[in-house]
């Protein structure tokens, strides 16, 4: 029998290799599961509120059609949209550089100091035997250790000169699009990755010492539980739709419109709403901010310094740029 024929040549295989690379190194927010979520949910919120609750590239409320609140010309076609794309790209392969250090570094080894240091502390753990309960408990934790992390770093991020002079780039953003949540210098992913690291460490190792066999996360599609219903909503935070939660709900839970908060660049919008999921945090440390229904947002760095950041050249430099100047100044605070 003769041999078959291959049934694509060596340009449809690069090509192949090339679209399954990109599949592999996709945030789980921009996969079409996700999007089409978003979509949906955008489309919900556009109905009930008949044709509010998106913002335009100033950060103002207004009314709109369905194909300018799902896709507002002024915001996709904004020169920071463009800057989203390319400081994307950047982070994406440079995290192929330093990702697989982290993750195979950090984690275990946090982990295994957990064990031992609890160990040493009060011996052998009770050896309890897992359950679905358990492990519903095991995905809160985690959610919780991470949210803490984040909030940690960033909040550091928000008061120490040197961090903020990377983590100014995100909030260059002038206008707020999916691709805004991954625009960061690429210097600042990695501070990220390892606080992600360092509390799912933690976490493992806490709970490895209590139970007889090694404990999972609850899951829901393969992502832990809790993660995942926190999570539905998350891509609307870097979004020009509005998404409120009732404001008993988002003294618990972020609602994606703090976020919104957070990326303002007015006085009484600065330093607020620093975690990731939930509320918690910020209520303990004073930082929780609940906005009003669409209350004015005008998203970037401010008139003072927003000129400064507004290529993707501009941003690449930016943090050398401000250090260069701390080195000869020794004083750069947050006048933006």
């Amino acid at each position: 029998m003769p041999d078959e024929l291959p049934t694509d040549g060596p340009l449809t295989q690069i090509v192949t290799a090339i679209r399954d690379a990109i599949a592999d190194n996709l945030p789980r927010d921009l996969t079409w599961p996700i999007l089409l979520l978003t979509l949906i949910i955008a489309i919900g919120i556009w109905f009930l509120r008949s044709g509010h609750g998106s913002k335009d590239a100033d950060g103002r409320e207004r009314h709109a059609g369905l194909v300018e609140f799902l896709l507002p010309r002024r915001i996709y076609t904004h020169v920071s949209a463009r800057v989203d794309i390319w400081l994307y790209v950047v982070d994406r392969v440079m995290r192929l550089l330093w990702a697989p250090t982290i993750l195979v570094t950090v984690a275990p080894w946090t982990e295994q100091t957990m064990l031992s240091t609890l160990a040493a502390a009060f011996g052998s753990g009770p050896a309890l035997a897992s359950n679905y309960a358990w492990m519903l408990l095991y995905s809160l934790f985690i959610l919780l250790c991470y949210d803490f992390i984040f909030f940690l770093i960033h909040y550091s991020e928000h008061k120490i000169p040197a961090l903020w002079a990377i983590h100014k780039v995100h909030h260059s953003a002038e206008v707020l699009t999916p691709l805004t949540r991954y625009r960061e210098h690429f210097l600042e992913a990695p501070l990220y990755a390892f606080g992600a690291a360092l509390s799912f460490g933690f976490a493992a190792g806490v709970f490895s010492w209590f139970f007889e066999d090694r404990i999972t996360q609850a899951t829901l599609f393969n992502i832990g539980f809790f993660a995942l219903l926190f999570g539905l909503t998350g891509s609307f935070r870097h979004h020009h739709v509005a998404f409120h939660y009732p404001r008993w709900l988002s003294k618990w839970l972020h609602s994606p419109v703090m976020h919104h908060i957070h990326h303002s660049y007015l006085t009484q919008h600065w330093d607020k709403n620093f975690a990731a999921v939930t509320s918690i945090f910020d209520r303990l440390f004073g930082t929780l901010y609940i906005p009003v229904k669409d209350e004015y947002t005008p998203w970037g760095l401010g008139p003072a310094t927003q000129e400064q950041y507004r290529t993707f050249r501009q941003n690449v430099i930016g943090p050398f740029r401000d250090w260069n100047d701390m080195v000869k100044t020794p004083r750069i605070t947050r006048p933006d």
